[in-house]
């Protein structure tokens, strides 16, 4: 399981450096985009589909490091006032439908992502191939699951996740 923490440490890592990257280019293009319509009076074509397409990346990418390090919010005032015991049987009962749901979604993403491929279908304003984008979501809601799990495990195992 310990091979299982460093993998999902270090994929976790590299995916949110990889989504902060994305981010600043998305970052410069829009500003590229204001600049170039308010100093030449063009605007980049395909700004919009392209920002959507880079955030739907940066989100699907930083999920999992966000998740590992508990960045979410959480709404547990109820639970934690339980025992002990009581609270893992509802991280049990909650967790294992979250894990299996994360697994499912990301295959399917992957799936989706192989028929855009072999469809050959492009974007509509600028042509481009967008695959690659959904494989990075469903890259990241994969990770997003083995972290999930990792934090399930650890948690009936006795153990805390960094």
């Amino acid at each position: 399981m310990q091979f299982l923490e460093v993998v999902v440490n270090k994929l976790s890592r590299g995916l949110d450096f990889l989504a902060g990257i994305i981010l600043a280019a998305t970052a410069t293009l829009v500003v590229a985009n204001i600049l170039g319509r308010a100093l030449l009076g063009q605007s980049i074509l395909g700004t919009y589909e392209m920002v959507g397409f880079f955030t739907a990346a940066v989100v699907g990418l930083s999920l999992a490091r966000c998740a590992l390090e508990n960045g979410h919010i959480s709404v547990g005032f109820i639970v934690d006032k339980l025992p002990t015991q009581v609270q893992k049987i509802i991280d049990l009962f909650t967790g294992i439908p979250v894990v299996v749901f994360l697994f499912v979604l990301a295959y399917n993403l992957f799936k989706y992502g192989l028929q855009i491929a072999e469809s050959g279908e492009v974007s509509s304003t600028t042509q481009m191939i967008f695959y690659p984008f959904i494989y990075m979501v469903g890259l990241g809601f994969l990770v997003l699951a083995c972290t999930v799990f990792l934090k399930l495990f650890q948690k009936f195992a006795g153990g805390e996740v960094e």
